[in-house]
């Protein structure tokens, strides 16, 4: 029986690789360099699956290539703002994510930029790199305390409540919350978190403000100049869902001017291009969009991919269908 077709378009862990080969005619990208628009349509026409990953913007006019021999996308990450999914479903297309197994991980890195910006961690080993440390004084790169104070989540999924659990049980952190849709009276209780009537209520109560909503156009900038305002001068903005989520501009202004008092990214617009007043900062935390890069996480990821697609060429309903 002839195995189907399957196109990688970046280097995933060495595990799934393995396991991709065994079970399929797979094409892997051995070298890890993002494939282009023309490469990107045809995998589609040769290829009974596309395996992308979050970079990997797969517009209309890739979906709308002549020709397709793809039925199934199965994107590598939690988020598929990357896919245009108006269009996949037009053209027919399935189209499925990893949920659930990056929870723990991009919760770990939410706190990890909480505490980092709080304690005014980059700029300090910063200072010991550079050999400017002139040692311990009373007075020397005061930061602000993490444990007994306000956390506000902005969205309230897996992820946010994992960084609940961890703000709440570990820090002793009082926990705000918006979400259109929220879980239920029981996870809200077990967590002691108070729903707020509105983002705004919340931005003006929280000393921590964590993004964890959806990135695409109902969220663009929903972070913005008028809303950063809002927030306490010694609050501080932790950003692991999506760039687009903040006004980039409107953020530099803000900790340039003294509107908060830092801030901690793993995430940002148009990355990996990042806006170079970020650089000039000192009161911002940096990372290149680690939330779920551990070993044990990326792996997970990848399997879950491979347990879509296989229950799809079996004709059965993959259990991360998005469209």
């Amino acid at each position: 029986m002839t195995k189907p077709k399957v196109i990688v378009t970046r280097k995933w862990p060495a595990p799934v690789e393995a396991r991709l080969q065994d079970l399929y005619d797979v094409q892997l990208n051995e070298a890890d360099v993002p494939m282009t628009v023309d490469a990107l349509k045809a995998a589609l026409q040769t290829a009974d699956a596309l395996l992308p990953t979050v970079t990997d913007a797969i517009t209309a006019d890739i979906l709308g290539v002549t020709n397709k021999r793809a039925k199934i996308i199965g994107n590598f990450g939690v988020g598929y703002n990357n896919i245009d999914i108006d269009a996949a479903k037009r053209e027919g297309l399935v189209v499925t994510n990893t949920p659930h197994v990056l929870t723990d991980c991009t919760a770990d890195i939410a706190m990890l930029l909480l505490l980092m910006t709080a304690r005014r961690a980059s700029e300090g080993d910063r200072l010991v790199r550079n050999q400017q440390w002139t040692g311990w004084r009373p007075t020397h790169m005061l930061g602000r305390k993490v444990t007994g104070k306000t956390l506000g989540l902005i969205g309230f999924g897996r992820i946010a409540q994992a960084v609940a659990r961890k703000a709440h049980h570990g820090f002793g952190m009082k926990i705000l919350f918006t979400d259109p849709y929220p879980p239920s009276q029981e996870i809200i209780d077990g967590l002691q978190a108070t729903l707020c009537a509105t983002l705004e209520e919340l931005l003006t109560e929280a000393n921590f403000v964590s993004l964890h909503c959806p990135g695409g156009d109902a969220t663009k900038h929903l972070i913005n100049e008028q809303r950063l305002k809002l927030m306490r001068p010694s609050a501080h903005l932790i950003n692991t869902a999506r760039g687009d989520v903040v006004d980039s501009k409107a953020l530099i202004r803000a900790l340039k001017e003294g509107w908060i008092a830092g801030a901690g990214l793993d995430v940002y617009e148009g990355e990996p291009n990042i806006d170079p007043g970020f650089l000039e900062l000192d009161n911002v935390a940096l990372l290149p969009h680690l939330g779920s890069a551990t070993e044990e996480t990326r792996v997970a990821m990848g399997n879950r991919v491979l347990d879509n697609i296989a229950a799809f060429f079996v004709g059965h309903e993959p259990g991360d269908r998005v469209a």
